[in-house]
């Protein structure tokens, strides 16, 4: 993963995923509950082949890149959702900041600032943008984590309220250093 999701997992999650293929299958038969043409589904494989997988005619380990990939992401959607639940909620109850070393840079209507550079920032997330974040994290999407961080930072740090012409401010948020997440005090 990137490190916008690294630092939301290592954070909001007490365990990782499974780091075999055989544990990440096993993991999504259980959630399953042993339903082939389910689990055949979400990776996108035959019934059959899952089949195969099941009684060990074939090794789960040894199947396509994207294949893999489809059963950590399918994996990591449906790990720890009572966890999840309740860091979220208290999210969106206390609030979370975001310490960051970052590049950042800036445009504005029809103007760009100097060349973008490493800042340091520790910064409350909107309360608006913890849910987002915490799909973003679900589905183990980086850009969209990316996205949501940056336009947090942007809205707290680079447009201050009440500050003339920050309106059409575009913020870049590029070459992560570090990213920290946690609860607000």
């Amino acid at each position: 993963m990137g490190k916008v999701i690294d630092a939301l997992k290592s954070r909001f999650q007490t365990r990782d995923i499974p780091k075999t293929a055989r544990g990440r299958f096993n993991a999504l038969m259980r959630k399953e509950k042993g339903d082939t043409a389910k689990v055949a589904e979400r990776l996108g494989v035959s019934r059959r082949a899952v089949q195969r997988y099941v009684k060990g005619d074939r090794d789960i380990s040894k199947s396509k890149p994207e294949i893999l990939d489809r059963l950590e992401k399918e994996v990591s959607k449906d790990h720890q959702p009572r966890v999840r639940a309740k860091a979220e909620a208290e999210a969106k109850e206390r609030g979370i900041y975001v310490e960051t070393r970052a590049r950042f840079g800036f445009t504005s209507a029809g103007q760009t600032t100097d060349d973008p550079r490493i800042r340091r920032l520790t910064e409350d997330m909107p309360e608006d943008l913890i849910p987002d974040l915490f799909e973003a994290l679900r589905n183990g999407n980086e850009d969209k984590a990316e996205q949501i961080v940056a336009e947090g930072l942007a809205r707290e740090y680079f447009r201050l309220p009440d500050t003339e012409g920050v309106r059409g401010l575009d913020v870049e948020f590029t070459d992560i250093d570090y990213l920290e997440v946690d609860y607000q005090r």
